[in-house]
């Protein structure tokens, strides 16, 4: 990391000296982090009676009353963000109806995601749909056949995304549970209901259903079921790029299982060949890439040329971002309400979130949020940081444990729900929130 830095240093004109500041403060906070994984990651691979699993008892009668409880309140808090957007919307003046103030929230990607559950990816026609190509197809896919019996593609839309995250809040908290007991799991789900970018689980997009993909895929493998881990892996992926750091955790686990109920045996070792399956799922929409353009990188052109969208360094993005801020602060205060202030903020609390975590949090769940950090923040030019933090969910699992004491609890809930409310009022208003 530090010769990556020294280049990029030495190689990035035009970057304000703030700008590099903010640059080696992200630097800097990830390469504490990893420091402090080191050991951790060490004992984890380490054979230590000491560090064995939790006892696991999901499968209780109690365990499945607090989950249909979950999933039945995270439906109402669905039904109640679109509700709150229509009310806020009427205050603001738009004389329509509950049912008309739901296409609102096509105002962003949702529109992509739509237009690919009615019509599939085009071949050739307007640019405009040709470029939604960079859109996964998991989730039009379960629109798609959600409509089938709905007949509405954005009611179908609206309807995946509350299933979809409110079986994500079940598959949370049996896994939180698992580490932090019944209480720290409520509050790890609290937290990811309150994040700024959690109202997007209840938006026309892939975020609710790659959340549910990616937990199963975690909790399975804890649960050592390693083909179905793999298999909602692979779904994941298919669903949204940032599925392929879900390799990550379940290598973290599967070498884990091989360590503690060794020996090495070749069978065991054919269990590694299923981690194929997670980058096979991404591989199926290259494949789609190259049936619809001729090119399984295709996405790769579109995201460049349409949108500047390109691979970078995660303390780029803090550079550039920072200095975004800086420069709309005064002439576009909008945008800098509505994008980049948020972008910051959010990508850096994560890493402080996470940092005096490590050696509380499972070793897997710090190595995704390391890989998957990486990818996500690394945009070069990024939109949505909120967003992708909110699916991040080893964040919630370092809240929880942040949260032990009711003055830290009460403390954190008032500073995300309030920042939950700010963020959900810009987009709302249109603040070029994404």
């Amino acid at each position: 990391m530090f010769g990556a830095f020294v280049l990029w240093w030495t190689h990035s004109p035009g970057i304000s000296p703030a700008g590099r500041a903010s640059a080696l403060a992200s630097a800097g906070l990830m390469t504490a982090l990893c420091l402090r994984f080191v050991p951790v990651w060490l004992r984890f691979w380490t054979r230590d009676t000491s560090t064995e699993d939790a006892p696991r008892e999901q499968d209780s009668p109690a365990a499945r009353i607090v989950c249909a409880k979950i999933f039945f309140w995270l439906l109402l808090a669905d039904a109640a963000v679109l509700l709150l957007v229509y009310l806020m919307r009427h205050l603001m003046g738009y004389g329509e109806s509950f049912a008309q103030s739901l296409q609102f929230w096509t105002c962003s990607d949702s529109r992509h995601y739509l237009d690919i559950a009615r019509d599939w990816y085009l071949s050739e026609g307007e640019w405009d749909r040709l470029v939604q190509l960079v859109f996964l197809p998991g989730y039009p896919v379960a629109v798609r056949v959600l409509a089938l019996f709905v007949g509405d593609y954005l009611q179908a839309a609206l309807l995946t995304s509350a299933l979809a995250f409110a079986g994500a809040g079940c598959l949370l908290y049996l896994l939180l549970r698992l580490d932090f007991g019944h209480a720290g799991a409520l509050r790890g789900l609290k937290y990811a209901c309150i994040m700024p970018g959690a109202f997007f689980f209840s938006a026309p997009m892939s975020d609710g259903l790659f959340l549910l993909l990616s937990l199963a895929c975690v909790y399975l493998a804890r649960r050592r079921r390693l083909l179905f881990s793999c298999l909602l892996g692979a779904l994941a992926a298919f669903t949204r790029s940032l599925g392929l750091a879900l390799f990550v955790p379940v290598l973290f686990e599967l070498v884990r299982e091989t360590v503690h109920f060794g020996p090495l045996t070749a069978r065991r070792c054919a269990r590694f060949l299923l981690l194929l399956l997670i980058p096979a799922g991404f591989g199926g929409y290259c494949l789609i890439n190259y049936l619809v353009a001729g090119d399984p990188f295709k996405y790769m052109e579109y995201q460049s040329v349409h949108w500047g969208q390109n691979l970078g360094l995660f303390f780029n993005t803090a550079a550039y971002q920072f200095d975004n801020a800086v420069s709309t602060s005064s002439n576009d205060v909008r945008v800098f309400l509505g994008l980049w202030l948020p972008n910051l903020l959010c990508a850096f609390f994560a890493l402080c979130v996470m940092l005096p975590c490590v050696k509380r949090l499972r070793a897997s769940y710090t190595a995704y949020f390391i890989a998957y950090y990486i990818v996500a923040i690394g945009a070069t030019w990024l939109l949505s940081a909120p967003r992708y933090l909110a699916s991040l969910f080893p964040i919630t699992a370092a809240l929880a444990h942040l949260s032990e004491s009711r003055r830290a609890d009460l403390a954190l809930t008032v500073i995300l729900a309030s920042c939950w409310t700010l963020y959900l009022t810009a987009f709302v208003l249109r603040w070029q929130v994404w």
